[in-house]
């Protein structure tokens, strides 16, 4: 069945070898003991080894390089905007950590493959596989096949080592980190992580100054009160908004109801006993303003409520508008009933506060009566409607850009040395994905699309890797020898604890962040789910963006690096 299979399908035509692997690889990346798992990468990577050594399929070609190209990109895109917000001086502590964690897990990785005596492709797997981070099959594939005096069946050779070496060290790669960052490293220090993330959690919410920005809390509400109190007749609505504006309330009336006729918003328009009021307001305000005491009976009126309402993103574009406050806009004369529902900056969510100041460049979600949105949006900037198309022009346009800026090399000692085409591709990605959020405007990435490009490309890269290299993986396992599981281990523990005592002990961040900040430096999303089970809260979290992005970069590029300096 074997050689029917190989010679009548996976021969003739591979891409279906390649569709029946991943398909396998994404199954056996279900695979879930807790909160671990094998994840789709390495299922990948596993069943290409498995299915390789028995199809025996040799699948050339740039596909390869196509897929890799466009995970790097896609990962540049996804962390450009928080890598350069982390070289700013507000993420200075957390790039430092991140640096630590990085350069100590490429200066362990280099030390134990020169003591074990591993070429170019046990090095680079080892790196990858201890420091859990998949681009490196590529990267490091990529530096070895422009080795200087390095044949094409050798190169080929120590790429297929690279998928050894991976395979064996990632698992404890992945296990390890959840172990010390979630268990052992709280224990020794004596201190309760559930304990402390809900202590931090508490000064983080209160700390919090504008009660609109709650999670999980509906900011805006609509609702219907019908006018039973002499008091409040006789007014107009605009002396309505203008006595809330003037307490510091956000209560508007949307439109009205009267002898069964609605009637939209009008400052002039004159309230009369039996109206109808549709009210519009921020939940807070309307809870202290007492409507029911002050206008009259809170009333269900669907055709008076059931309007069109509009959620737009607004980019900023009015230079005027620059070092405004979210407090000053929304008393601007186009903002009545129309309320900000989000701020962000270079791709960074700043929570809407009061006292947020503007800067051209930034987003606003803003939302309300669909006819007030549009002519807000308009007042205060370019409207980004939603759209799941993807800016081919600009994604296509970056890819080349980046492989372009990856060829040119300096020669060293008769050494080639370039950027190469993959870490160009990262380089591009994240440059295009920062400029995306300072002008989301155009280029266009929704994040399904990321999602395809940075799953699929990657998985694509390492099942084709794990495919060829499948009949060499016993042999090179047996080359290797299983001491690669011991040098893997330290490679995994090295930066995570030098990374733990700077940042205790030097920089003595809260435990629940630096926790969080060394599983994003190590790029081990398995940690920060065992972190934020055994803390109860998503705290830890708070410390990953930063140190996750940086780490993505670096730990990608040391491929190239560990291969120039084991070659």
């Amino acid at each position: 069945m074997t050689d029917w299979l190989r010679t009548e399908i996976f021969r003739p035509y591979p891409e279906l070898l390649i569709f029946l692997t991943i398909a396998v690889g994404f199954l056996l990346g279900r695979v879930r003991y807790k909160s671990l798992a094998l994840g789709a990468v390495t299922g990948c990577l596993v069943a290409g080894l498995v299915i390789g050594s028995q199809a025996k399929v040799e699948i050339d070609g740039p596909i390869k390089s196509v897929f890799f190209l466009m995970f790097l990109f896609a990962l540049g895109y996804d962390v450009g905007p928080q890598f350069f917000r982390a070289l700013r001086k507000d993420g200075l502590p957390q790039v430092l950590l991140a640096l630590i964690v990085c350069v100590t897990g490429l200066a362990a990785a280099w030390a134990f493959a020169s003591l074990a005596g591993y070429g170019p492709g046990l090095s680079a797997g080892l790196l990858g596989g201890g420091l859990t981070q998949s681009a490196v099959i590529g990267v490091g594939s990529d530096a070895i096949s422009h080795l200087p005096g390095v044949s094409a069946a050798e190169a080929r050779d120590q790429s297929h080592l690279i998928a050894v070496a991976y395979a064996v060290t990632y698992p404890l790669g992945t296990v390890l980190p959840a172990l010390l960052l979630a268990g052992i490293l709280p224990r020794l220090l004596r201190r309760d992580l559930a304990a402390e993330s809900a202590v931090l959690a508490a000064d983080l919410e209160a700390a919090e100054d504008d009660p609109d920005a709650g999670e999980g809390y509906y900011k805006h509400v609509l609702r219907a009160y019908a006018v039973d109190v002499a008091a409040f007749a006789g007014r107009t609505i605009g002396d309505f908004e203008a006595e809330q504006k003037a307490a510091g309330r956000r209560l508007y009336i949307t439109r009205l109801r009267r002898a069964g006729e609605i009637l939209e918003h009008s400052s002039g328009t004159r309230i009369e006993l039996g109206d109808v009021l549709a009210v519009s307001a921020v939940r807070g305000d309307l809870v202290a303003y007492d409507a029911r005491t002050h206008i009259g009976m809170e009333t269900d009126d669907f055709e008076l409520l059931a309007y069109r309402t509009e959620t737009l993103h607004v980019v900023i574009t009015d230079r005027n508008l620059s070092g405004r406050t979210v407090r000053t806009l929304r008393h601007e004369e186009f903002m009545p009933g129309v309320f900000v529902e989000e701020h962000w900056r270079a791709g960074a969510d700043l929570r809407v506060r009061l006292d947020n100041s503007v800067e051209r460049g930034d987003t606003l979600v803003i939302t309300g009566p669909r006819r007030r949105v549009e002519r807000a949006a308009a007042e205060l900037g370019k409207p980004v409607p939603t759209s799941f198309a993807t800016d081919m022009v600009w994604i296509a346009l970056g890819l080349f850009l980046g492989g372009c800026l990856g060829i040119p090399a300096l020669h060293a000692a008769g050494a080639p040395l370039s950027l190469s085409t993959s870490t160009g591709a990262l380089l591009m990605g994240l440059v295009f994905g920062w400029i995306r959020s300072k002008y989301p405007t155009y280029g266009n990435l929704p994040s399904a699309a990321q999602w395809l490009m940075g799953t699929l490309g990657l998985c694509v890269f390492v099942t084709v890797v794990g495919l060829n290299a499948g009949p060499s993986f016993v042999p090179g396992l047996r080359e290797a020898g299983w001491p690669l599981l011991l040098w893997g281990a330290a490679v995994t523990s090295v930066p995570l604890l030098a990374g733990f005592a700077y940042g205790h002990f030097v920089q003595r961040l809260p435990l629940p962040i630096l926790l969080g900040a060394l599983a994003g430096a190590q790029t081990t999303t398995a940690a920060l789910g065992a972190l934020t089970e055994r803390a109860r809260s998503q705290i830890p979290a708070l410390g990953t963006t930063v140190p996750y992005a940086l780490g993505n970069v670096l730990l990608t590029m040391w491929g190239s690096v560990i291969v120039l300096l084991r070659r």
